[in-house]
């Protein structure tokens, strides 16, 4: 059951819809009208608010970044006023709304655009643009220079505020759209992605960095004719990887003929590999064709490779060398026309050295070797996979379990899997079978392995607990802590840091060196 490690292609359908869905919500939103009407508001509110000027700006969530929109003069320019120092960034910040009707008494980013731009502003009022929700702060909007050098009033911030509030629709569509657009964007990538890792209708979990790489090879090897060995501990995933290279050569429309060299009796194995002819030994009563015929134009797959008995492999070798053979009681010669794929679960190289596996036999068994991580080593693959064999095993079972309880998550993610995926499966399987329908899935249900993992995990971690309340080393680790915040809120400053922490800065000083973060 090397195939585990797969989901059905109905994910890659479901991906599809959603991306479409998402694409036709997108192209039918028209940003540029949101945009459009933002720009109009940027142009009629001075003259309905009796002002010079107009900024309107939008706070990029992922950058923090504060960037003008829209603003009367501002065709040629962007203004991009900081969080901290800009009454702009202030407002923002605190989400309140701002009346400073002496600009000329205070200096600050203000005065930095006034050169930049060589407009003069007397007064301001600014009001946050606030999210549809009003859960946090989208932007906010900027009026300069009331007419007749007039004083900005609580009337017009009140005004501002209800424009605001408005205007908020708008900038809120522009930022969902383009948050959609970003959404629309990488499940089109995930669409691609699932479908150079099908197999089947089968598709490949694959989160890990280890996996991507493992796939990546196999796509430049399945172009190519050469014969391939899979080497990976049981339950990796070696036939599903066997599979994939056959499906994406030019081979992928003849036979896959995949065997266990392990289940094959050794008294059957040459018959069973090279065929028969009637009468060729004690009951044979007809003419048998062999594996390698079988797989004629396609690919052979020889799983578990290292268990071919010594006595056969010549034959092999000539087979692989020669392309060709003859079946058990005829002299006549066959042209064998196949790709061989061959995977091991044991260190071939040590098999040779052991005299269980000819040399001459493995340099010629494949030209390019594909190593598969055992779970253990791509944890990024077990929440997914879990997740996935949760979903197949409800189904199969016509259950609900709801799904993971974070204490196991955190037990599968620490667990070292001997048995790979294989054993995954089979403990979602026991955890399923054992959960009822609409609760979450916990670690005491779990199998002898992994309770007995979980316990010691437990007992470590009380013994850890116990030792962490002597208060000398607790008391370490609060000042350290604290010492790294303060130096990192005043950049470094040792006198700034020591006030903030209400010690001298010589006491400071001694810390420092005690701990040896003076370094």
């Amino acid at each position: 059951m090397d195939d585990v490690i797969e989901k059905p292609g109905s994910s890659k359908k479901q991906l599809t819809r959603l991306k479409n869905r998402l694409t036709e919500v997108t192209s039918a939103w028209t940003i540029d009208d949101y945009r459009a009407f933002i720009a109009f508001y940027s142009q009629i509110l001075p003259e309905l608010m009796h002002v010079e000027r107009c900024t309107i700006y939008i706070i990029e969530q992922e950058s923090n970044k504060i960037c003008s929109m829209f603003g009367t003069g501002l065709e040629e320019q962007q203004i991009e006023p900081p969080i901290e120092g800009s009454i702009v960034g202030q407002v923002i910040k605190s989400g309140m709304s701002r009346i400073e009707n002496q600009l000329s008494e205070h200096t600050g980013f203000h005065s930095d655009i006034e050169a930049l731009t060589g407009f003069v502003s007397y007064n301001m009022i600014c009001a946050p643009i606030k999210s549809i929700t009003g859960t946090r702060v989208t932007g906010a909007i900027q009026l300069l220079n009331k007419h007749g050098k007039q004083d900005f009033l609580a009337e017009d911030l009140n005004r501002l505020e209800e424009i605001a509030h408005y205007l908020s629709i708008s900038v809120e569509s522009v930022l969902v759209n383009q948050e959609i657009i970003t959404i629309a964007s990488s499940l089109g990538e995930e669409v691609e992605r699932l479908g150079r890792d099908t197999v089947s209708g089968i598709t490949v979990i694959a989160e890990s960095e280890a996996m991507r790489e493992v796939l990546d090879l196999v796509r430049v090897v399945s172009s190519s004719p050469v014969n391939v060995l899979i080497q990976g501990e049981n339950g990796t995933g070696k036939e599903l990887i066997a599979r994939m290279i056959h499906e994406r050569g030019d081979r992928k429309d003849q036979p896959f003929v995949p065997v266990n060299c392990a289940c094959v009796p050794e008294n059957l194995v040459e018959s069973e590999f090279f065929g028969h002819e009637k009468g060729a030994f004690t009951g044979a009563d007809k003419a048998r064709r062999g594996l390698f015929e079988e797989a004629g134009g396609g690919s052979l797959f020889l799983d578990e490779i290292g268990e071919m008995p010594l006595i056969i492999q010549p034959k092999f070798l000539r087979a692989i060398q020669e392309g060709e053979g003859s079946r058990l009681g005829s002299n006549n010669i066959i042209n064998y026309d196949l790709r061989l794929i061959s995977a091991s679960n044991r260190d071939l190289a040590a098999e040779i050295k052991n005299g269980r596996f000819r040399e001459d036999l493995f340099f010629r068994l494949f030209s390019v070797e594909i190593v598969l991580p055992p779970l253990r080593e791509r944890k990024a693959d077990i929440l997914p996979l879990a997740q996935h064999f949760l979903q197949m095993t409800n189904q199969r079972f016509s259950k609900h379990v709801a799904g993971f309880s974070t204490e196991i998550i955190e037990l599968f993610e620490s667990y070292s899997w001997p048995g790979n995926v294989r054993q995954l499966l089979k403990e979602i399987e026991r955890l399923v079978a054992l959960t009822d329908d609409g609760q979450i899935i916990t670690a005491e249900r779990s199998s002898r392995e992994l309770l007995s993992f979980f316990d010691k995990r437990r007992r470590r971690r009380r013994e850890t607990d116990l030792h962490d309340l002597a208060l000398p080393a607790r008391t370490k680790r609060l000042e350290v802590e604290l010492i790294k915040q303060a130096l990192q809120r005043t950049k470094g400053n040792k006198t700034k840091a020591a006030e903030l922490l209400t010690i001298t800065r010589q006491g400071l000083l001694k810390k420092l060196k005690r701990y040896q973060l003076d370094n």
